[in-house]
């Protein structure tokens, strides 16, 4: 699917999304990635959600988002709550949903100035 928002010159907007991959600005990525408005976009090494760990999550933290957005694949699914407890800790905002929302709500949160970070399982 293709999704249709104004540009924002010089920031990370999805473009488009399907079966095992994004896109940003036009660009097709077929692996796990982060992406953050003004940052280049960034391979993610975490290797399934399944496996997520506290060491995946802080390369999140390092980018000091005012809040995160997980996307965990085809369907939503909810981080251990060990995992959860960090964002508390860390005072930052935290969302999980499948990765088509998250690509859409990132857009969204993106086009109104805030400080995001999409984490996304492709």
């Amino acid at each position: 699917m293709k999704l249709h928002l104004t540009r924002s010159e010089g920031r990370n907007l999805f473009t488009g999304y399907g079966d095992g991959y994004v896109a940003i600005n036009d660009q097709r990525h077929e692996h796990n990635i982060i992406v953050a408005p003004d940052q280049p976009v960034q391979r993610w090494d975490a290797e399934s959600f399944e496996t997520l760990t506290a060491a995946d999550l802080q390369v999140l933290f390092d980018l000091k988002p005012e809040v995160i957005i997980l996307g965990t694949g085809e369907r939503m699914r909810f981080p251990p709550r060990h995992l959860l407890q960090i964002f508390s800790e860390a005072s930052v905002g935290f969302e999980t949903m499948d990765t088509r929302a998250a690509c859409r709500t990132y857009n969204i949160l993106m086009s109104e100035g805030r400080e995001v970070v999409a984490a996304i399982f492709v």
